[in-house]
């Protein structure tokens, strides 16, 4: 005799089961992050007002990251090396925004120049007074073999990644605590969760981070209202590519390659935006098929370094034969 009942409702379960599958197939953030973009806290309410210094702001995710703050109010601290690129950054905000002048304060900034953080730190208190969020932005990736590198290169990749990072997040967390609120914000990536052949180096420097702010987060249980936050983003486009460390600092990566297959630079920064607002403490930012190699490495790391073994073969191979990587290791995991 056939139940309906339970006919009916098996039905529902598998089709609701097929729904929520799709959905994830087509999510661009973990699942707390997209529960908080729909139903949590919106940016356009919890940043307006807010001092919000961004590193690494004359490029890619940071730069879209200061023009989507500019529109929605926040007053902006841009810093990065390249000051030209800084005020063509400060003239489109400026542009789009409802700011004025004095609301956008250019620091020149050298992470590897570590003497120079405390000074930087005071100009931005002498200007405004206080420092609501710092976004840790600033940084390069890698593009080369282990073995055909040199090791000033990591040593290199390690000032700037790392040690740059903490060594401003020290100064920036000291004025914090007197105020007993603030936000650190760092934009790590996958590559802190997983690994990756030839990006060794940067690979380690986000694994460090990634470790870092996750040791410090509980440090800092006194402060109740000051939020560690890690965003992980996938592959963004972005001049990032562009900039890479290779076998020897000097040299230059001359195989930049199509970036069509990368998650949009907007879309990045705004689920960056929602993270913030919402004190997300580890946000995934990514397109599958990468979102599924991150739960993956989470919850089958035994699948998951026999996936990476397989397709990292490819991604060299094609390395070596002058391929863009990026976009072979992207369609052989699609």
């Amino acid at each position: 005799m056939v139940c309906y009942s339970c006919l009916a409702v098996g039905i529902a379960v598998l089709t609701l089961a097929a729904f929520l599958l799709k959905r994830w197939l087509q999510a661009d953030g973990d699942l707390t992050l997209l529960w908080a973009e729909r139903w949590g806290k919106k940016p356009e309410k919890e940043l307006p007002g807010k001092v919000v210094w961004v590193t690494g702001a004359s490029s890619g995710i940071g730069e879209e990251l200061s023009y989507q703050l500019a529109k929605i109010g926040s007053l902006l601290v841009l810093s990065a090396r390249r000051e030209n690129e800084l005020e063509r950054v400060k003239k489109k905000c400026l542009e789009i925004s409802s700011l004025n002048d004095k609301d956008i304060l250019i620091v020149p900034l050298d992470l590897t120049n570590r003497d120079t953080h405390q000074s930087a730190t005071n100009t931005v208190l002498k200007h405004f007074g206080k420092i609501d969020v710092l976004v840790n932005n600033g940084g390069r990736s890698q593009r080369s073999l282990f073995m055909d590198t040199q090791i000033d290169v990591y040593r290199a990749i390690m000032e700037l990644n790392y040690l740059g990072t903490i060594s401003l997040t020290k100064y920036v967390l000291d004025h914090m605590t007197q105020r007993k609120k603030g936000k650190i914000v760092t934009m790590n990536s996958v590559m802190g969760i997983m690994g990756a052949p030839l990006a060794t180096g940067y690979c380690a420097s986000k694994h460090a981070l990634q470790g870092f702010f996750n040791s410090l987060r509980p440090e800092l249980y006194e402060y109740p209202d000051i939020s560690v936050i890690n965003i992980c983003p996938g592959p963004v486009q972005s001049q990032i590519i562009q900039n890479v460390f290779t076998e020897e600092i000097p040299k230059v990566n001359k195989n930049v390659g199509d970036q069509s297959h990368k998650m949009r630079t907007d879309r990045c920064a705004r689920l960056t935006l929602v993270s913030i607002a919402n004190d997300i403490m580890e946000a995934w930012v990514s397109d599958n098929p990468y979102l599924a190699v991150c739960y993956l490495w989470q919850y089958a790391p035994t699948w998951a370094w026999w996936l990476l073994n397989r397709l990292g073969k490819t991604r060299i191979q094609n390395f070596k034969s002058g391929v863009d990587a990026d976009v072979s290791y992207y369609k052989k995991s699609s």
